[in-house]
């Protein structure tokens, strides 16, 4: 991996990390743009293996400092859902493997792919912690409990592609042409 790229992978872990960690605290809850990341590091970054750790990598960190200061939110590791929210956020790293390129119209539709594919998939998992209940009205309870959730996890989703492509065009047009490619 190249110098550039490390940086840029670096920066995206740390950006989820803190992200949530800051939203958190200050009640904004899943306001962070952990989506974004995992589809932004998904079409950026060549080698699969590292897009999706990168977009796992950072979701991990914040879990980790929510573990060992509880006082900020009690989340922490929080039983088999758990595991769905990590599926979810490796679903954007595929979206974002599979669009072909960067604009306006990839960005908008792949942003909004990988947030449905996260809420459907995060919240089968708040399901299957059974806290509804295993029915199909507990079921129908769980998305439709997460639907407060939902609005904000689009909205951080949205801002933080813009963001997120946004540098990436920015950094690309002050960088030699095949800084940010990995080897």
């Amino acid at each position: 991996m190249k110098n550039n790229t490390l940086l840029v992978v670096i920066g995206l872990v740390l950006l989820a990390a803190v992200s949530r960690i800051i939203c958190a605290t200050a009640g904004a809850y899943n306001f962070a743009p952990v989506v974004a990341i995992g589809l932004v590091s998904g079409m950026l970054i060549k080698d699969a293996k590292t897009a999706i750790l990168v977009a796992l990598l950072g979701q991990f960190v914040a879990d980790v400092y929510f573990q060992l200061f509880p006082t900020a939110i009690n989340w922490g590791f929080y039983g088999i859902s758990q595991f769905f929210v990590y599926a979810g956020i490796i679903a954007a790293a595929f979206i974002g493997r599979a669009m072909n390129k960067v604009s306006a119209v990839t960005v908008i539709g792949g942003t909004f792919a990988a947030s449905v594919a996260f809420f459907l998939v995060s919240n089968f998992g708040y399901f299957a912690q059974g806290y509804n209940g295993y029915t199909l009205s507990g079921l129908a309870k769980s998305y439709i409990d997460a639907i407060p959730f939902f609005k904000a996890s689009l909205l951080a989703d949205f801002t933080g592609s813009a963001v997120l492509f946004g540098a990436y065009f920015l950094v690309k047009s002050v960088l030699p042409a095949n800084a940010l490619k990995t080897a």
